[in-house]
């Protein structure tokens, strides 16, 4: 099976984990995204270059802030958002937060909290969101059940299949936590994917 194909069925495979029902609003030429979160997001294992959010914004033609900071979690993404909405005005918000709250055995309960906290805020500033899960650092690579919560609460887009997929395959990893170039450039194209899906952009 020739490498476009295979990654089709990629796609077909990480999408069919993503929210079916929640939809966005269309990006105009001159938004921006907001693309926030810890390492995952800033691209440690292969540089801010090839990180998803560069990937991502050459994709979709709309500005995308890499708004990742490596070792980050919920607590200190929570106190860092509100002056990022305000500096930047985004309207569309990827929030792919929580994994060293698991690595810091963090209580979950204060981690989903602290997630709502965002959407609310980013809501409050006008908006969108999309939902990102992040597999907890175990053999099954399974993520908590509350990304779903949250995303069936606030009726967000969720993608909750790619990080998972692209972390349990060497081939796709700098480290045992952390996608390289090619991995990264994965994960950009099941968001371009998705966002086009959802509504946002269109090609």
């Amino acid at each position: 099976m020739c490498r476009r194909a295979v990654f089709a069925l990629f796609l077909a495979l990480l999408l069919g984990g993503c929210s079916g029902g929640a939809e966005l609003q269309p990006l105009g030429p001159d938004d921006v995204v907001l693309a926030f979160g810890d390492s995952l997001t800033w691209g440690t294992g292969a540089g801010r270059e090839a990180s998803y959010p560069a990937v991502l914004q050459a994709l979709i033609g709309r500005r995308v802030i890499n708004a990742g900071v490596p070792g980050e979690e919920t607590d200190g993404g929570l106190a860092r958002l509100p002056e990022l909405l305000e500096a930047h005005r985004p309207a569309l918000v990827i929030i792919s937060h929580g994994g060293n709250d698991m690595l810091r055995r963090r209580d979950p309960a204060q981690t989903e909290a602290n997630l709502r906290a965002m959407v609310s805020l980013a809501h409050e500033s006008g908006a969108g969101v999309v939902l990102v899960a992040v597999p907890e650092p175990r053999i099954t690579m399974s993520s908590p059940d509350f990304y779903a919560g949250v995303a069936a609460d606030y009726d967000l887009v969720l993608e909750d299949s790619a990080w998972r997929y692209i972390l349990r395959r060497n081939q796709l990893k700098s480290d045992p936590i952390h996608p390289n170039a090619e991995g990264y450039r994965h994960f950009a194209e099941v968001m371009a994917e998705l966002l086009e899906a959802a509504g946002a952009v269109g090609y």
